[in-house]
C-alpha cells in the first residue's frame, strides 16, 4: 500500500502536546506489555489517533502504519492493541486535562455533568438516558444514574460537594438547577438561553438579555450582574408564575461572547469576577467540550458496552471481544487527542485557538 498523507507533517507537534511518559504509562496500564510489531507507545498512540480522526478501517490503518514503517501489524492485531489500551487512553486524557485545568480555575474541584441516550433495537427514539457527573482530573465518574426517557437533565440529579465547580451545557441552565448547586455551597458555569431563563436587575425588575446582544463585541466578552429568581414548586396548572413568588434570589453573572461564526453564546456563573474573570469562564466552558469526551467511554467497548451490531437485531451487552469497534470506540480514542482538534488542521492554528475550542461552541 502506498504511504498515505495522513498527518505525517504534524505528528512532531502533536507529540509535544502529549505526556512525556507515554512508554511508562503504557506499560503500567498493560497497554504495551510487549513491543512486538509495535516499537513504542508513541507508535501505538499515533495509530490510535489516525484511526480516530480518519475514515480508515482498522485494516487500512494497519496498512498505513506498515507503509510508513511505523509498525508491522495486522487489522486484528491493531484491534487487540486498542482493546487493551482503554485504561491507558483514559489516563492520558486525564493527565492532559489535569495540566490544563489548574490554569483555568482557581483551585476549585471541577465536575462536569452531561447525559447520553442508550438505545436498543426498535422504533423508540430513546429507551434509556445515562446521567453522569465526571471528575476531569481523574477521568472517572462521581455519579451515574440510568433513567428512562422521561428522566430529564438537571443539576439537582447529582450530589455535589462544598466548593466544587460544576460545568454544564444549555440543558442545565435552569434557575432550579443553579439554586440546587448553590444550596450545596458549590458553584456553576453553565450555558443558558436568555429567552427562556428569567433574569432581573438588582431592583428585581425583569430584564431581557437577548436585547443586549448588540453590545457583545466581536472579540472579548461583556458581562451583566443579574439576579436569578428561583421559581416555586411546580403546579398542575402550568401557569406563568410571578417573580414576587420566587422562593429565593440568586446573584449570578451573565457573560456573553461571540463564536468565530459571530453567534452570541451566553454563559452563567455564580462565581464573582474576582474569583474567575469573564474570559477565564469562557475558556473553562470551552474546555468542557474536551472533558466530556471522557463521558463517551461510558458506552465504549471494554466496559459493559451496549453495541448494536449491523449483523444482529439484538442489543449486545458484553465485553469488547463480543462487540465490534464502531463509532463509540472511535469517540473514546478521539477523546485522547488532548485538544479535540483533527490533527490535519492543527498546523494552521495556534495553541490559544485550539484551547478555545470549536467555533460553534
Amino acid at each position: 500500500m502506498a504511504a498515505l498523507s495522513l498527518h505525517e507533517g504534524q505528528w512532531e507537534y502533536v507529540r509535544t502536546l502529549l505526556p512525556a511518559d507515554l512508554d511508562e504509562s503504557a506499560r503500567r496500564t498493560k497497554a504495551l506489555v510487549r513491543c512486538r510489531n509495535v516499537p513504542d507507545a508513541a507508535a501505538l498512540m499515533r495509530m490510535a489517533l489516525a484511526y480516530a480522526v480518519s475514515d480508515l478501517s482498522l485494516k487500512d490503518v494497519a496498512a498505513w502504519a506498515s507503509a510508513m514503517e511505523l509498525a508491522e501489524i495486522t487489522g486484528p492485531g491493531l484491534f487487540y492493541r486498542l482493546r487493551e489500551s482503554e485504561t491507558w487512553l483514559q489516563q492520558v486524557l486525564a493527565q492532559v486535562l489535569g495540566e490544563q485545568l489548574p490554569q483555568a480555575v482557581g483551585g476549585w474541584p471541577v465536575r462536569v455533568v452531561d447525559a447520553t441516550v442508550i438505545n436498543g433495537p426498535g422504533e423508540k427514539a430513546v429507551q434509556w438516558r445515562a446521567h453522569v457527573l465526571v471528575d476531569p482530573s481523574t477521568g472517572g465518574f462521581r455519579s451515574v444514574e440510568l433513567t428512562d426517557d422521561s428522566g430529564g437533565e438537571k443539576l439537582a440529579r447529582h450530589p455535589v460537594g462544598k466548593g466544587e465547580l460544576v460545568l454544564g451545557d444549555r440543558a442545565y441552565g435552569t434557575a432550579r438547577g443553579v439554586y440546587a448547586v448553590r444550596q450545596a455551597e458549590a458553584h456553576v458555569v453553565v450555558r443558558f438561553n436568555p429567552v427562556t431563563l428569567r433574569t432581573c436587575d438588582d431592583q428585581r425588575r425583569r430584564i431581557f438579555l437577548q436585547t443586549r446582544e448588540a453590545e457583545v463585541p466581536a472579540t472579548g466578552a461583556v458581562e451583566f450582574n443579574v439576579l436569578l429568581p428561583i421559581p416555586p414548586e411546580r403546579t398542575k396548572s402550568h401557569k406563568t408564575w410571578d417573580s414576587s413568588k420566587a422562593i429565593a434570589w440568586t446573584p449570578v453573572r451573565a457573560i456573553a461572547a461571540r463564536t468565530r461564526n459571530a453567534e452570541v453564546i451566553w454563559i452563567l456563573t455564580t462565581l464573582t469576577a474576582a474569583e474567575l474573570p469573564s474570559l477565564a469562564v469562557l475558556g473553562l466552558y470551552r474546555l468542557r467540550w474536551q472533558i466530556l469526551q471522557a463521558a463517551k467511554i461510558f458506552t465504549a467497548p471494554g466496559h459493559i458496552a451496549f453495541t448494536r451490531r449491523p449483523d444482529c437485531q439484538e442489543l449486545d451487552a458484553g465485553p469488547l471481544d463480543r462487540c465490534r469497534v464502531g463509532p463509540t470506540s472511535r469517540a473514546a480514542i478521539r477523546s485522547t487527542f488532548p485538544l479535540g482538534v483533527p490533527i490535519a488542521r492543527i498546523a494552521s492554528r495556534t495553541r490559544q485557538d485550539i484551547v478555545h475550542g470549536p467555533a460553534s461552541e
